[in-house]
């Protein structure tokens, strides 16, 4: 039966038209009723819709009678294409034996083209590359197919040109992933070992794993173990995607599925973990997936203060559908009780917040985004990891900080190379080196200190190449830096949450424009509000919120000018108090507003 299975996934840059492609393949082999179609099938997620971004791997099974007269079970994998989510497409390589190499006719090959293809060539995955939108006046096909036969070295007639919009050719796609995809290697009689690539929460049915089996087969009523967590549990149902979860018999060597698991903790169930039959000896765990490194930091509150618990649950259940989502607890005085939460990037930390806010009703607060630093205390060996700067030690006890630097690649039109360099020299970076696809696109190679790219870098480029760059990043090493907490200081007192760390050369400009911005979006009160900005107790930038001005003698008419003036001193000496006492509230976007470079 395996020799009929083919799996295999859609890997792209963003907007070369994954979803659409995947679309086709489901209208050609009548998977999805064609009263049921709609653009973006395999986007679940409203939020996918609503961005027309794909976020989620999505597996779908399709049946296809091929031209050789036999019947084939098609395993297809939609991954995401943006930067942020290269995690999900790492896994999902891990769970097929091919990958169609999408290149959109009028761009060409871009930064996460060549991105995920490396992944793909990783795990030795057959590769097929695919030339879409054919079909668009400003198509450049023999550009862009010259752009890949240098790429992969492959031979012209070995790439195969579609419209995924107008449905072009696509059964050329699905003959070529028959005949050169591999199937999956059937070991007649092996143990029972699946991979978890992916996971969901369902109220009813608890833990619901997403599987591609190995060796073996499972059936509900099966008595299962999860070998890194070491839990055991009863299959409760499983079944296959089409997209819908469709309940079956039983899962078999090669197949792509899901498991009902009965789980009721989150953290049962491990994306990457290996489940086996229970009884023993149980057989050797199947390679998992390298720990993700979260890129980027930020507080989660819940406005309300009550609303915690729910927030916390509700996160909970979140990682457990996207598990590069990290995340402690955190407490401040002014938020209350929230979390720490790790991101890979700022889009990612944008649609956990809106998942948050729609899916569970949560109305957030979320801090300033910063990164983690690597700290060497003196008198100690090992490092300490600092991801908020209120974790950063007294001065006095630093040796060194040290921040990390991505590895980053820019590919762009020969004419935009001088406007790059100067935003590299910007943002703290050095240029690496340059290679030419064609005489008129280049991949720029750099590397530039995370902070310098997590907040604007990638606007700033698209600015300055009209549109027309790409970018892709990836962790490169932690470098000694020059560095220092910058601390707000709102009413003479230190609001934590607004406390970032930034490079000492640029202290005095960016602790200038936070108190400028404070000063546009704090509400005035009765009594006058110093807000400063400090460097180890140091003023070094300062700003007055001047006190409303409430007109006291408003009910005086006439008589002695005395009256008058006693009342005038008694609102001085009432402000006077407020301002030794007073509080201030900080509006959310007030934490917002640190972001702002200029």
């Amino acid at each position: 039966m395996s020799n009929c299975i083919r799996n295999f996934c859609i890997i792209a840059h963003i907007d070369h038209g994954k979803s659409t492609l995947a679309d086709r393949f489901l209208e050609f082999t009548k998977t999805v009723p064609e009263r049921q179609m709609k653009e973006q099938l395999l986007d679940q997620m409203d939020i996918e819709r609503e961005r027309g971004i794909t976020i989620k791997l999505q597996p779908v099974q399709m049946k296809y009678h091929g031209l050789d007269e036999q019947d084939y079970v098609i395993n297809l994998v939609d991954t995401p294409g943006h930067v942020d989510f290269s995690y999900e497409v790492s896994r999902t390589l891990a769970a097929v034996e091919g990958a169609v190499l999408l290149v959109d006719a009028t761009q060409g090959v871009e930064a996460q083209t060549l991105s995920h293809l490396y992944l793909a060539i990783q795990e030795d995955l057959t590769i097929i590359p695919v030339i879409n939108k054919i079909d668009l006046p400003n198509a450049d096909v023999d550009t862009v197919a010259q752009e890949i036969i240098k790429l992969l070295g492959v031979k012209r007639e070995e790439i195969i040109e579609v419209s995924a919009k107008t449905g072009a050719h696509i059964q050329e796609v699905l003959e070529r992933v028959i005949s050169v995809v591999p199937p999956p290697i059937n070991k007649q009689g092996s143990e029972f070992r699946s991979l978890i690539f992916d996971s969901i929460y369902d109220e009813y049915r608890g833990v619901v794993a997403y599987v591609r089996v190995f060796d073996g087969e499972v059936k509900a009523g099966d008595k299962i173990r999860f070998l890194q967590t070491q839990r055991e549990t009863e299959v409760l149902e499983v079944g296959i995607f089409t997209p819908k979860l469709v309940k079956s018999d039983k899962l078999s060597t090669g197949t792509i599925g899901y498991i009902v698991t009965g789980l009721k903790e989150v953290a049962d169930c491990h994306v990457g973990d290996t489940i086996v039959h229970e009884q023993k000896p149980y057989p050797e765990a199947l390679p998992g997936y390298l720990t993700v490194k979260p890129m980027v930091y930020a507080g989660l509150f819940a406005k309300e203060g009550n609303e915690y618990p729910r927030l916390r649950a509700a996160i909970e259940k979140l990682k457990l559908n996207d598990a590069s989502l990290i995340y402690e607890p955190e407490h401040f005085q002014a938020l209350g009780f929230g979390f720490r939460a790790g991101f890979l990037g700022l889009l990612h930390l944008e649609i956990v917040q809106e998942r948050l806010e729609s899916e569970y009703g949560i109305d957030l607060v979320v801090t300033a985004p910063g990164v983690a630093y690597r700290v060497t205390r003196r008198n100690k060996k090992t490092p300490m990891i600092v991801s908020s700067p209120h974790e950063l030690p007294d001065p006095a006890e630093i040796d060194t900080i040290e921040e990390p630097w991505l590895k980053v690649d820019i590919v762009s039109p020969t004419d935009y190379i001088g406007s790059i360099m100067n935003l590299i020299q910007d943002s703290n970076g050095n240029y690496l080196t340059m290679e030419y696809l064609d005489p008129k696109r280049v991949v720029i190679h750099s590397e530039i200190p995370l902070a310098g790219v997590i907040i604007d870098f990638y606007d700033r480029l698209k600015s300055a190449t009209r549109g027309y760059a790409s970018l892709n990043y990836d962790f490169n090493k932690f470098k000694k830096a020059d560095l220092v907490k910058l601390d707000i200081l709102v009413a003479e007192e230190a609001v934590e949450p607004l406390s970032t760390i930034v490079r000492r050369s640029e202290a005095y400009a960016q602790g200038k424009l936070a108190v400028e911005n404070l000063k546009k979006i704090l509400p005035r009160h009765l009594f006058e509000v110093k807000i400063q900005a400090a460097i180890s107790g140091k003023i070094i930038a300062s700003a007055r919120l001047s006190a409303m001005r409430k007109d006291v003698t408003a009910k005086l008419y006439g008589g002695d000018v005395t009256r008058k003036r006693k009342l005038l001193e008694k609102q001085k000496k009432g402000k006077k108090r407020m301002r030794q006492g007073g509080k201030v509230e900080i509006p959310t976007k007030a934490y917002i507003s640190m972001l702002k470079k200029k």
